[in-house]
């Protein structure tokens, strides 16, 4: 099977799509800019399509890879048939693949290849032809200085019989649809370990037992988290003696002499090498599936998060609250720039909240502030209720902002650079007013992994998560793109077809020139080349350029079509843009050609609508319930106002305003069933919940989400 044949199979796309997209991946172009610019080309795919495509291309290429490495290491062996290359050329998975090498793998010394040393392996084959009356008497035929007894000869031909049926595919294959049906997973608290604080979060796993296929792949994390940390001990278990007699009946073909010394090669080679070997490759399975579920979860509440509302260019005053250390203050501009910065300590122990509230009201006098930022860590409910003490001469809108993650920016290399001369206090609220103006532009600078929004990261395959999120990244700078003037290195290396070595160039000229004065001046970046440049330049903006479409998404290649619209109308460009009513009447037959098609144009007009428009929603005030300070202040049946925090696959958590969040299980979110707890809230949404149960010693709260 050929790459196109396989996407075509496992997509069920239009080949020629595939064929087109598969080419265009090939020159090295990114998925945002096939989904957004080449739609002719790929029949209007979108990116969830193309990346698809780009996953299993990935797999298709590693699993032809492995096939040659497997031809090559047999045929040195001088064993490759070609009926085994012509197996081995049509295997679909890595599993049938390695069982097909199996046998021709170089071991480690086994019982079967010191019974092979010991001239042995005659013997097996007699015993496995099940036709000798006296297996005894052949046996001692073998008996010599290696081999001391008539047992111990037996003995060596049953462990090469059992390496034998290991390898046997038919026999592996009817192991593995057992294990798919009917594996249970069982665990067992290590007895010592279970007095211990942190075992106590798994204590509903100290006994556990059920089906594998049927366990939620947050579960399945969790408990081999446990196991991984020592409170656990993880077993699979089948139904042995069924699935022995099942291989039994295909390998047993007589009742002589060599029969029982057949059934206890295949009781050994199950319990010795088939059962442990096919057990695990059954859980490490499901671990895939389950890591490919928590990836899905996180990538999807990465996208919210970087998606969120910002306030936009604002004057803000951002604080960093904290008890005995003080609250760090920061003023920044409109541009996210610092003007200002100094502690403040209100709270415990120094208490000096009468100088607090004429601090802050001076400097949002001074530096003529429009909006508060308040971290939402230690001391959060605390500094926003001094906040609404404060007086302010011109209205000031205060906002509770996440601060995950914040403190990893203020340690990172890109905040040094930023701020060398500042210290980490300053770095964190910096961070945290930046992020109410421009959620995207500043988390991107956070290892995603750290932002607090996943499930399990830290037990999935980290390459897989790594590739996933970047992509997620990636997908939403380039779909509200970048300011070109403004951005940082980090949010410019996620534009298509820049990369970190580029990004650090664009800002390097950027300081030794000034501002770019159009999309074309990008070329004069150094090693940012013609296709770099028809990669990214759809999706940097350059506001109050020379040109009005260089601030759109409009690409540089399909300016000239703009341009005849606008002589078409009998207008210049600029009284096009924003023209809905003229734009309505543009034919666009008439502007079609061979490389542009209706997709393109009908994206074009779009854009020339409402050029520039920010697909994000703008930032809004939320107030939590001001007489709820802690878990102890709640009621069963109360009804609060939260945010959702963190979406996972069993439910989403809720920030009530208190220091532990609360959880809406999938059964609270809905009257019906809940295929996709995303369908019902999405991150940072402001919602109504009820208080259902409150655990204060294990420090956990139940929620409902109240219907409109």
């Amino acid at each position: 099977m050929n790459l196109l044949s396989y996407l075509a199979k496992n997509t069920q796309l239009p080949e020629k799509s595939i064929k087109s997209t598969v080419e265009l991946l090939d020159q090295d172009c990114t998925v945002p800019f096939i989904s957004r610019y080449r739609k002719e080309q790929t029949g209007n795919l979108d990116e969830v399509q193309i990346g698809t495509i780009v996953r299993l291309k990935s797999e298709f290429e590693t699993l032809e890879k492995r096939k040659a490495t497997v031809l090559k290491a047999i045929e040195e062996q001088g064993a490759l048939t070609d009926q085994l290359r012509q197996k081995i050329e049509a295997s679909k998975d890595a599993n049938s693949l390695e069982d097909l090498y199996l046998p021709f793998k170089k071991k480690r010394k086994t019982k079967a290849e010191t019974a092979r040393k010991k001239g042995l392996e005659p013997l097996a084959k007699i015993i496995m032809a099940q036709n000798h009356t006296d297996i005894d008497k052949a046996a001692s035929q073998y008996v010599n200085t290696q081999v001391e007894s008539v047992e111990e000869a037996l003995e060596g031909a049953r462990h090469i019989i059992s390496e034998w049926m290991n390898e046997r595919i038919s026999i592996r294959n009817q192991i593995r649809k057992q294990l798919e049906r009917s594996a249970m997973l069982t665990t067992k608290a290590v007895s010592s370990k279970t007095k211990e604080e942190k075992a106590q979060k798994y204590r509903d796993y100290f006994d556990w037992s059920e089906a594998l296929k049927h366990c939620p792949s947050h579960r399945l994390l969790a408990i081999l988290r446990a196991e991984n940390e020592g409170f656990l001990r993880v077993k699979i278990e089948i139904d042995d003696d069924y699935i022995l007699s099942k291989i039994a009946d295909r390998t047993i073909k007589s009742n002589n002499s060599c029969t029982p010394h057949v059934r206890l090669a295949l009781e050994d080679a199950y319990k010795r090498l088939l059962y442990p070997s096919l057990s695990n490759e059954i859980l490490k399975s499901a671990k895939e599936k389950a890591d490919d579920e928590a990836i899905k979860v996180f990538s999807k509440n990465l996208e919210q998060l970087l998606l969120g509302a910002p306030l936009g260019e604002k004057r803000i005053l951002a604080i960093d609250p904290g008890f005995r250390t003080g609250c760090k203050v920061v003023c920044i501009s409109a541009q996210g720039e610092l003007e200002h910065n100094e502690t403040i300590y209100p709270h415990a122990p120094q208490n000096k909240s009468t100088e607090a509230i004429k601090k802050i009201s001076s400097l949002c006098d001074a530096y003529k502030i429009e909006a508060i930022a308040i971290g939402n860590g230690t001391a959060s409910r605390e500094t926003e209720r001094l906040i609404k003490r404060v007086h302010f001469k011109n209205p000031v809108e205060v906002y509770v902002v996440s601060e995950a993650g914040a403190s990893i920016y203020s340690a990172s290399k890109i905040a040094r650079e930023e701020f060398p001369n500042y210290d980490v206090t300053v770095r964190g609220a910096v961070s945290i007013g930046r992020r109410l103006a421009d959620p995207l532009a500043e988390l991107v600078k956070i290892d995603a992994k750290s932002i607090g929004v996943g499930q399990y990261q830290h037990d999935v395959d980290q390459g897989k998560l790594q590739t996933s999120l970047d992509t997620v990244v990636e997908s939403c700078v380039n779909s509200v793109g970048v300011n070109v003037n403004t951005a940082s290195v980090p949010l410019l290396s996620y534009v298509s077809g820049i990369g970190p070595k580029l990004a650090e160039n664009v800002v390097a000229h950027r300081t030794e020139n000034g501002a770019f004065a159009d999309r074309g001046g990008i070329k004069d970046v150094p090693r940012l080349g013609g296709k770099a440049f028809e990669q990214a330049a759809g999706f940097l903006r350059v506001k109050e350029g020379k040109n009005p479409l260089d601030d759109s998404a409009v690409h540089p290649e399909s300016y000239d079509i703009v341009q005849r619209m606008a002589e078409d109308a009998g207008i210049p460009v600029p009284e096009l843009i924003g023209n809905k009513k003229q734009l309505r009447q543009i034919d666009l037959e008439h502007y079609r050609t061979e490389k542009v098609g209706l997709p393109t144009l009908r994206d074009i007009i779009e854009e020339l609508e409402k050029p520039g428009l920010d697909r994000r929603a703008t930032a809004k005030v939320f107030t939590f319930d001001q007489n709820i300070r802690s878990i102890s202040d709640l009621r069963e049946g109360q009804t609060l106002p939260g945010i959702v925090n963190n979406i996972t696959n069993f439910g989403c958590f809720v920030d009530i305003g208190i220091k532990e969040s609360g959880l809406v299980h999938v059964s609270n979110l809905s009257d019906s069933f809940v295929k996709d707890v995303n369908e019902h809230v999405h991150l940072h949404q402001q919602i109504m919940v009820k208080v259902l149960s409150v655990d204060i010693p294990r420090k956990r709260i139940q929620l409902a989400l109240e219907k409109k």
